[in-house]
Order: C-alpha cells, then structure tokens, then sequence
C-alpha cells in the first residue's frame, strides 16, 4: 500500500514536471513573440505619427475601435478585467480562465500599443500566460489542487520572457498572485522560469535599457530617500487616477462614446507630448542615453511635470475606454523621468552633483514598487532590465520606502482595488 502511494507521488511530480516545462515554453514563446511584435509595429507606427501629426488622432481611435468590435464580435462581449480575472480564478474553485483569454490578451495588448495607447504589454502577457497554465491545469485531473501554482507557473515564465528575469517572475507570482508558498509552487513555478530563460537565452534577447552604471554614492542616500517618498506619492496618483477613470467611464452606456472621450484625451495628449506614445520605453531610451545632455530650465523642468501629470491620465483614459493593458510600463516611464526630474533639480539648484542616471533606474524600481506593492518584483526586475546589479542595495531601501510610503496614503493597487474594500 505504501509503495503504491510512493509511485503515485512518484508519477505526480513527473507530471508536473513536464507540464511546468510546456508552460514555461509555450509562456515564454508567447512572451517574446508579444514583446518582439509589439516594439516592430509600434516603432513604425509612432514614426509615421512623428512625421504626420493627423495619425495622433486617427491612430488611437482605429485603434480602440477595432478592439472593441474584436470583443463584441469575435472575444464573446466579454470586457478584460487585467490581473483580477487571475484573482477571481485562484479565489473560486468553479470559476477558471477561458481558453479564449490567451489570443484576446495577446491581440488587443498589441493593438493598444501600437496605435499609441499609453499603456504596455505586460498585462496582457500576464493574463495570457495565467491562462496558458490555467489549461494545462484543467487537462489533467490529478492537478485539481494545483490550480493557482500552475497558473503562477505561466505568469512567472511571462515575465522572465519579458524582463529577462526569472527571479523577477518568480517573485511576481509569489508577492502579487500566490503570496504563499507551496513545494508543488516552487518545482512548477522553478521549473517554468528556468525553461522561459533557456529560450530567452538562446534567442539571444537582449536587456531592453542599455545602461552604464559605475558606483553609487553614499552621500545621496538622504535623496534617494526621498526619491522614494515622491514615488509613493506619484504612483498613489497613478493609481487613483486609473481607479477614478474606470468608474467615471463606466457610467456611460454606450462603448462608443467611450471610445471617443478615451481616444480625444489620448490625441491631444499625443499630440502636444510624443513621448507619451504606446509603452514610452523609447523615451526613457532617449533620457537613459542622454541624461544629463539637458541644462534644465524652467521650461523643461515644466515639461517633465506635465508629462509626470499627463502619463496617469493617458494611462487610464486608455483603460477605461477598452484598451488592454496594466500599470507596469507606466509606472516605469513615470519613474524614470521623476528620477531625472528630481536629480537635476538637485544638481542646478542645490549643487548636490548626484549621477541622474542612477536617479532614473531607481526612480522606475520605485514607481513599480509603489504601485504594485511588490518591492522584490521591482528590484529584480529593474536589474534584469539593466543586467546590472550596482545599485541593488539603493533600490532595495527606495522601494521600500516607496511602498510604504504608499500604503500608508492609500492601501489599495489597481490590482486589489474593489469597490466593497473601499467603503
């Protein structure tokens, strides 16, 4: 009777096995493909806007259009919901991610961005890959109860696929999704990201920022520190605004005209700051190159505060009007030019000599920490990014600090938020 429960196990943890290993493959493959499509079309479409300012107007609208028609006629009139579609999985036995999930995330992600929603792809990876193990779940009955650890094995190698991070995707799922930790988590959840990396390796990806970080100074420990104050301060913001949006909007009945207000805003905000274009990575590429290439001026210092103000309220017109996507881009690119923000008003004004570029790396760490509550994600997330580890012990107290800096102003993300908590 013992020996023939041993194999039983014995034959369980082989099936997990290899299930973990064709999601972390088919997760990762959809992650890079996602990833790869995305920074192709949206390069060419945001050039065509540069040159001709009208497609700042056509492009968001065409955009939105087409993935409101896709639901209504081809994704069953179902709204996506984000990352909660996973909460509402993992919190019901009945209750599972449809089959459909994984080419709608996949498509209307791509659509948002490359028609210049202000938003990224990371959610919609996300959301695909959950599903992708909330399939493979269900195909075998003798991983009933290993629903959330195999929908977190897709999730982690998403995010590997994406950031080139498998420490990232792991911490993801644990701090964001699971937030407990089971052995059937960690083989199923290790296993995936190790096999995402492997293909992210021999796809030779490449670190999305290209960056040059040398040392780190003790004397700016007291700015860091209050980089990470206004960064809890701004992705509270960020989240509000993004809350706000969506229930503002929900109060119109008729989806078009929601598309309409969501698209106006989004043009003219296009229109008057490029940068505010799709993911924004490319601007954070430009300020990662360059970032102290500016003397700031009044004028420019002024431009960065209307794009710290503006990126919220794009981000969540896009939302709230169909587009598909989440907070993680945003919160990068916010972070970023808070960073360069911050330290060149230090060094103009005060005469502190800071290095801007290391304000920028840890300015995006502590946004995403701040706004997903998930600091450990933040960190190595921000470092597999880079693929550097320099400031690994700056970023860690700034996310920190942002976190709880922004917990205590207002308790709930994007992700957590439900109109029930807040009453």
């Amino acid at each position: 009777m013992i020996q023939t429960i041993r194999n039983f196990q014995f034959l369980k943890l082989q099936k997990l096995v290899i299930v973990s290993i064709l999601i972390g493959f088919l997760s990762a493959f959809l992650g890079v493909a996602l990833k790869k499509l995305t920074e192709y079309y949206e390069e060419i479409f945001a050039h065509q806007a540069s040159i001709n300012s009208l497609y700042y107007i056509f492009f968001p609208i065409f955009g939105l259009s087409v993935i409101y028609f896709l639901r209504e006629y081809l994704f069953k009139k179902k709204e996506n919901k984000g990352i909660k579609e996973i909460f509402e999985s993992t919190n019901s036995k009945s209750q599972n991610l449809p089959n459909y999930k994984i080419s709608s995330h996949f498509i209307n992600g791509l659509l948002t961005v490359i028609f210049g929603g202000s938003t990224g792809i990371e959610v919609s990876t996300v959301v695909a890959s959950a599903t992708i193990g909330s399939v493979a779940q269900r195909k075998q009955n003798v991983f009933k109860e290993y629903k959330t650890e195999l929908i977190c094995a897709g999730i982690a190698a998403g995010i590997t696929a994406l950031f080139s991070s498998p420490i990232a995707g792991i911490l993801f799922a644990l701090e964001v999704i699971s937030r407990k930790v089971t052995r059937a988590f960690l083989v199923s959840n290790l296993i995936s990201v190790l096999t995402a990396f492997g293909l992210v390796l021999l796809l030779k990806e490449k670190p999305l920022f290209t960056v040059a970080i040398t040392t780190w100074q003790l004397k700016a420990i007291p700015y860091f520190i209050l980089l990470g104050i206004l960064a809890g301060f701004t992705s509270v913001y960020l989240t509000r605004c993004v809350l706000f949006f969506k229930s503002q909007f929900s109060k119109i009945k008729v989806h078009y005209f929601k598309i309409l207000l969501g698209s106006s805003i989004l043009s003219v905000s296009l229109f008057v700051f490029p940068q505010l274009y799709g993911e924004g990575y490319h601007g954070i590429k430009e300020i990662i190159a360059n970032p102290s290439g500016t003397q700031l001026t009044l004028s420019i210092a002024l431009t960065f505060l209307a794009i710290l103000v503006l990126k919220p309220i794009v981000t969540s017109a896009t939302l709230a009007s169909g587009g598909d996507g989440g907070v993680f881009a945003p919160s990068l690119f916010i972070g970023a030019f808070l960073g360069l923000l911050v330290a060149s008003i230090l060094n103009t004004y005060f005469g502190v000599n800071v290095i801007p570029v290391n304000f920028i790396i840890i300015g995006m760490a502590a946004v995403l920490s701040a706004s997903i509550h998930a600091p450990f994600t933040a960190i190595f997330l921000v470092c597999g990014l880079t693929d550097d580890y320099t400031l690994f012990i700056p970023i860690l107290l700034v996310c920190l600090i942002s976190k709880y800096t922004a917990k205590a102003i207002y308790p709930f993300t994007v992700y957590s938020f439900s109109p029930s908590l807040s009453k």
